[in-house]
């Protein structure tokens, strides 16, 4: 891979909000566009990863959701936004780039963001990978006990948000907490922590993500989905265990399930690259055809 395959970043003016983006690959082929988690700027879609997706001949787009990287932020504790506004956002910033239709990857929260536009704009998807996310409802398996014990406890203090080491310790932290048996790879997440970190003008407003208003869900409209669809969930993860994938490849007609194995919540770690790019390029590649 070479670097040249990554264009600038771009700040997108959508409406009342600042997004602000990054594109590799060729902009006259077919779209990627990745959606990360709560709290999650555009760093932790890792470069490598980007590049591969992009490498046959796609264009990726990744992005910084509002409250995270260089897009607009909040105050920290007081978004005005609900998480249905991150959906129009996801619409908007196509319209901006001029993107009629996308393949659409979504991890944790910003697979529930993929689900919403699935649903609500079937005409802009022409397939969707969900990560790490799942449908929603009762009658899911709950959160690993150790998980569980830590959230009762209140789970990691806030670092000082202006200490630079003391915030990539925190993220080093919780991918531990959110690991699966995969080993959590410190070196890599110190240098995305770090990056974010330096990207970021105000770290703490990504906090806001915990605090927003749900929107109107879409949990008893997956049925409705059209777009070829590929559900990868990690075989470890302690926060939506393994059935929350397996619920969701259900609910949607003709989903493909494919577990990531020892993969816990969050971002596919290097080791199950090879899977996960492979089967998402193949639904891209299954809607394209």
């Amino acid at each position: 891979m070479t670097p040249s395959l990554a264009h600038d970043e771009q700040l997108l003016e959508i409406d009342d909000i600042t997004l602000c983006v990054q594109a590799f690959g060729d902009p006259r082929a077919s779209t990627l566009l990745l959606i990360g988690g709560a709290e999650a700027s555009m760093d932790w879609w890792d470069d490598e990863f980007c590049l591969r997706l992009a490498a046959p001949g796609r264009h990726v787009v990744r992005y910084d959701t509002r409250d995270t990287g260089r897009s607009t932020t909040y105050a920290p504790g007081t978004p005005t936004y609900g998480r249905d506004a991150l959906v129009a956002d996801a619409v908007g910033l196509l319209d901006s780039l001029g993107i009629a239709v996308a393949d659409i990857v979504g991890v944790s929260m910003g697979g529930d963001i993929a689900q919403r536009l699935a649903v609500r704009h079937p005409g802009r998807i022409a397939s969707l990978t969900l990560i790490a996310t799942s449908p929603g409802g009762p009658d899911l398996p709950p959160m690993s006990p150790q998980l569980a014990e830590k959230f009762a406890q209140g789970g990691d203090e806030a670092p000082d948000w202006t200490d630079r080491e003391a915030v990539i310790a925190y993220y080093v932290s919780g991918e531990h907490t959110f690991g699966g048996t995969i080993p959590v790879d410190e070196g890599w997440v110190r240098r995305v922590a770090g990056k974010a970190w330096d990207r970021s003008p105000s770290l703490p407003s990504a906090q806001n993500h915990w605090l927003l208003d749900d929107g109107v869900p879409v949990s008893d409209r997956l049925n409705e989905i059209t777009a070829p669809t590929l559900v990868l969930h990690g075989t470890a993860d302690p926060l939506l265990p393994y059935g929350h994938g397996e619920a969701l490849a259900q609910r949607i007609p003709g989903a493909r399930l494919v577990p990531l194995e020892g993969m816990g919540h969050g971002m596919p770690p290097i080791q199950v690259w090879d899977t996960a790019i492979t089967e998402i390029l193949d639904i891209a590649g299954q809607a394209r055809s």
